[in-house]
């Protein structure tokens, strides 16, 4: 392992077990047609400061984040990612929430104007937001569509959208939902695991199936839905994929431990368990699920995977994390 890995990876185990239990406080308001705090209370200088993306660098001359690129990631240095400026703009608008200053409106408003100006926009996927760097993890050269950078951008542009009255940024996000309704080997975002849709964080040529990725998604089109009651393919896409996340949990659950994702490549480990922070966040997360649909499978493994998360199971974690890493030349 190079000296730069080495540190990377023992920056990486600190930051996770630092991480506090309570990650984030969840949102009071999770069903409303008013788009206020998103459903996790993100706190902007928590965001800004690099304590949930360790990768976040730096900020451009209109406040939007510049990430540093993956430790195994060659070429490009700093990237715009559109997932880590959908959080940082949500920090932004929960700053404004509270303050209720000009100063802060203005500054959430560059995130759906960022949204606007580097959408990629097509008859047939509508309009996407690519990450323009290699995924080696999952042999994607890159660039890459991504569903979780999809509901990022949905959700920004419709807190715009009720903000400002732009009916623009409305149909853009109207225009984001279309690569949920593609495959990926076509440019969308959606992978059919028995004819149930899985919405990819991470698209490849085989499904890679990230848990915490599927389930960002479906809080963004859930966004759409909220504002937009009335719209049947958003009120499909969501149900559908509601119904695959309460059907597919039980893969996710180790006996011991949470996946972070479920790759059916033959060359990535058969078992790559999430870290501390994607545990905690996935714990989070199933509970915000519950709280809009009261599916009790949701409640159910929040409860399972809460009561594995202590010290003995994370030190086998670990182990079991070192050698997933290793396989896919990570570390």
């Amino acid at each position: 392992m190079s000296m730069k890995k080495k540190s990377f990876m023992i920056n990486k185990f600190l930051h996770d077990i630092n991480t506090p239990k309570t990650r984030y406080a969840i949102a009071k308001d999770v069903t409303s047609s008013d788009l206020g705090y998103y459903y996790f209370m993100f706190d902007e200088k928590r965001v800004a400061g690099g304590k949930d993306q360790k990768l976040l660098s730096h900020f451009d001359e209109n406040g939007i984040p510049v990430n540093k690129t993956y430790i195994d990631v060659e070429g490009e240095e700093y990237i715009y990612f559109p997932i880590t400026i959908g959080q940082m703009g949500l920090a932004v608008f929960h700053t404004w929430l509270k303050s209720g200053k000009e100063e802060d409106r203005e500054r959430f408003l560059h995130y759906p104007r960022w949204f606007e100006t580097n959408a990629e926009e097509s008859r047939k996927l509508g309009a996407r937001w690519l990450t323009k760097v290699p995924l080696p993890q999952y042999q994607n050269p890159g660039p890459w569509q991504s569903a979780f950078s999809q509901a990022r951008a949905i959700n920004i542009l419709l807190r715009g959208f009720q903000l400002t009255g732009n009916d623009d940024w409305a149909d853009l996000a109207k225009l984001a939902l279309q690569p949920f309704s593609l495959p990926v080997k076509e440019g969308g975002v959606t992978i059919l695991i028995d004819q149930a849709p899985f919405y990819e964080e991470y698209t490849a040529e085989l499904p890679t199936m990230v848990l915490n990725g599927m389930i960002f998604a479906l809080l963004g089109i859930y966004d759409y839905v909220r504002v937009f009651p009335d719209d049947k393919t958003a009120r499909i896409l969501f149900d559908s994929g509601i119904q695959t996340v309460a059907d597919i949990l039980p893969v996710y659950d180790l006996g011991y431990w949470s996946r972070y994702n479920h790759c059916q490549a033959e060359w990535y480990p058969e078992i790559d368990p999430a870290t501390i922070q994607y545990q905690r966040l996935h714990i989070a997360q199933l509970k915000v699920l519950y709280k809009i649909t009261e599916i009790p499978i949701f409640q159910k493994y929040a409860q399972i995977f809460h009561k594995q998360d202590n010290l003995i199971n994370a030190c086998r974690m670990y182990s079991q994390k070192y050698k997933s890493l290793k396989k896919i030349n990570r570390i």
